[in-house]
């Protein structure tokens, strides 16, 4: 990439989940779309779209990286890409478009396009503008996307807690998941977990990407969490589950398979499945602490 601006792989800010929404002056509320982190570079000459892992993921989506080309050069964006269906969110296409081949990919693009929802500039011109306080960003920010509209557009957002809190109890039908409140003074902290997220349930539906242990009566399943691109092994079902996971997963065996972070084990091998199956987990889990599958659906 040209420019001073940040380059890739960029190590993305975060959020701690929290029970209870931020109040007081100096603070921000936007809504928490239900897809996939997605940095977007524009360089003089090419897009780059990258996952939070830092992966580049610019063959699957080539919609945005077609929509992205009208960005001025050395301009760097921080958001989410979602896809609708049937006016709402829909996190299992997502990871459809993400795991999809190049060859693939302009198929999906049409049957499935996706929706970049910008929540954050960190350069602009190649000028770095990660130091510079959130309000001064989501300003420019806004700026930068209006001529554009979609599918690049900046995310909602509201200095009001009343307004953010109306948000909170309506848009769960469109699938949003919650809020995230930011401190209007604060930079672009990479890495860390300054920002503060507000979700609206205790469990969150994940794709399964793959199992561990026997195809029919697998051991745990393999995940894909809204937000993230890396794969995560599940807690180790109960009898029950392990059933059901047989039976909903022998019609979308794939071939292949990968590693995966499974809590107190590190990196496991798993195999691959179609996307298909949803499972619905406890929210507060993460990759290190393991995932609890509650029930499965169909995606």
């Amino acid at each position: 990439m040209s420019g001073r601006g940040p380059r890739p792989p960029l190590t993305v800010a975060l959020a701690e989940a929290v029970g209870t929404l931020p109040r007081g002056a100096g603070w921000a509320y936007e809504p928490k779309f239900d897809g996939h982190r997605m940095v977007v570079f524009r360089d003089a000459d090419r897009v780059l779209l990258q996952a939070r892992s830092g992966r580049i993921v610019t063959a699957a989506f080539p919609d945005l990286a077609d929509a992205a080309r009208e960005l001025a050069p050395g301009t760097v964006l921080d958001g989410e890409v979602v896809v609708w269906t049937q006016g709402r969110t829909d996190f299992a296409a997502v990871q459809r478009r993400a795991a999809a081949t190049a060859a693939r990919a302009p198929l999906l693009a049409r049957r499935l396009p996706a929706s970049y929802a910008a929540f954050d500039l960190l350069a602009d011109a190649g000028r770095d503008l990660r130091a510079e306080p959130y309000e001064h960003r989501r300003d420019r920010l806004v700026e930068v996307l209006a001529p554009l509209g979609p599918p690049l557009q900046a995310v909602p957002m509201t200095t009001s807690a009343e307004t953010a809190l109306t948000w909170y109890e309506t848009l769960p039908a469109s699938g949003i998941e919650g809020l995230v409140a930011k401190r209007l003074d604060a930079p672009y902290r990479a890495g860390r977990r300054t920002w503060r997220k507000l979700r609206h349930t205790d469990t969150r539906e994940a794709v399964v990407v793959g199992h561990t242990g026997s195809p029919a009566r697998p051991t745990a399943l393999v995940l894909v969490l809204p937000g993230d691109d890396v794969p995560v092994v599940s807690s180790p079902l109960p009898a029950a589950l392990r059933v059901e996971a047989g039976r909903a997963l022998a019609p979308l065996a794939a071939e292949g398979g990968g590693t995966a972070v499974a809590a107190g084990l590190g990196e496991v091998a798993y195999r691959a499945v179609a996307v298909g199956l949803l499972a619905e987990v406890e929210w507060a889990t993460t990759r290190h602490a393991g995932a609890v599958v509650q029930r499965l659906r169909e995606a």
